[in-house]
């Protein structure tokens, strides 16, 4: 069976008439790691793959954490902070500060 690996790109020989978790293992590749592809259909690591299969191995990617979006909220409030400051918000600020003004 043809394996064709990505990162880096390669392609490898391996015995078939097993399940992919059993490829993946010999390869010693973590199947959490990788979508498998067989034509254009996903394969999971249950399914078993023949002597005539070719597979694709493609990394699993994600994008993004949970402290890359409060990196992005620490960034637009000092911005906020900043517009109020120099007047853009004073619109806003203004009556409230009007109000405490007017009830003392």
């Amino acid at each position: 069976m043809k394996v064709i690996l990505r990162n880096p790109k390669r392609e490898v020989q391996v015995a078939g008439g097993r399940r992919v978790k059993d490829v993946l293992r010999e390869l010693d590749i973590i199947p959490e790691t990788v979508l498998v592809i067989r034509g254009d259909t996903l394969v999971t690591a249950d399914q078993m793959v023949t002597d005539n299969d070719t597979i694709e191995l493609r990394p699993v990617m994600s994008g993004g954490s949970a402290s890359g979006a409060g990196e992005m909220s620490g960034r637009a409030q000092p911005q906020a902070v900043a517009a109020e400051a120099s007047g853009e918000m004073s619109g806003r600020a203004q009556p409230q500060a009007v109000a405490a003004e007017d009830q003392s």
